[in-house]
């Protein structure tokens, strides 16, 4: 059985996000911890938090994958950029105790001329400001592009993040199709050879989530421009390798692609269509 769903808000609960997601045939999903711009996050309301649960395990839902705002930047240039970011992950991570033995995915951040190593240290340093035993949710840090000074477009940069960690049980990676493609890494031609290189740098048991996209781009653009499955640079076969890779299974497949719910069902459709033909 393949975990597949896509990006939900949560402004409408969570109980509401799980059944929105039935309702498209997943058994996963994404969801903001908050506005994708930032901003204060919206109390939780127990029952609603209550019947969720419920709700997951009676549907048989796989690891949900939280997202962090886009507005987080661990490792900005300004003080006050990663004094507020520092407070949102410090907060979104207390809150993500409420949902037990989940994901919590984030950009790693942008240098902005600082330089790739002091960024590394900045967010390495972040991450142990806010990492505490016993927490069950895991952080995630996703592949980027590689557009700009951001940190993440080579698997060596994660790998530097990783090995400053002093809770590294803690942490993993979210590997994003479009962003590996954009990032350089020829997924359509070779995969196995990516996925044997990731093993090598950072390891496969670090690997926790796929977020599953096309790609707008050619491979190495560095412009990180998703687009729906099947009509992007990346192409169908290849996502459908993606899915029924031996090393990928069981983990949760998020969708990013540009669609409306109709879109949305189809492409969940799709690949469960093509994880049941494998």
């Amino acid at each position: 059985m393949i975990y597949i769903g896509n990006h939900l808000s949560v402004s409408k609960g969570y109980l509401a996000m799980g059944k929105q997601e039935t309702k498209l045939g997943g058994n996963t999903f994404a969801f903001f911890t908050r506005n994708p711009r930032g901003g204060k996050a919206k109390q939780i309301d127990e029952k609603d938090l209550e019947d969720f649960h419920a709700y997951l395990a009676e549907n048989q839902f796989g690891t949900l994958v939280a997202h962090a705002p886009y507005t987080m930047n661990l490792c900005s240039a300004k003080e006050d950029v990663r004094s507020f970011s520092l407070e949102m992950l410090a907060d979104d991570m207390e809150r993500m105790q409420q949902i037990q033995h989940s994901y919590y995915n984030f950009h790693p951040g942008s240098h902005v001329g600082q330089g790739t190593e002091k960024g590394i240290a900045l967010i390495a340093d972040a991450l142990n400001q806010v990492l505490k035993p016993g927490h069950t949710t895991t952080i995630l840090l996703e592949t980027m592009a590689g557009k700009g000074s951001e940190i993440g477009g080579r698997f060596e940069e994660l790998r530097a993040i990783l090995d400053q960690i002093n809770l590294s049980d803690q942490v993993g990676v979210c590997f994003d199709t479009c962003h590996v493609w954009d990032g350089g890494y020829d997924i359509v031609g070779n995969l196995d050879g990516v996925l044997e290189e990731f093993d090598r740098i950072i390891g496969l048991d670090k690997l926790y989530a796929v977020h599953l996209n096309d790609s707008m781009n050619p491979r190495g653009s560095h412009k990180d421009r998703h687009q729906k499955i099947g009509e992007g640079e990346i192409g169908a076969e290849a996502l459908k390798r993606v899915v029924n890779h031996p090393a990928l299974q069981d983990k949760p497949f998020i969708l990013e692609t540009p669609n409306d719910d109709t879109g949305y069902a189809k492409e969940i459709a799709l690949v469960q269509e093509w994880n049941l033909g494998r």
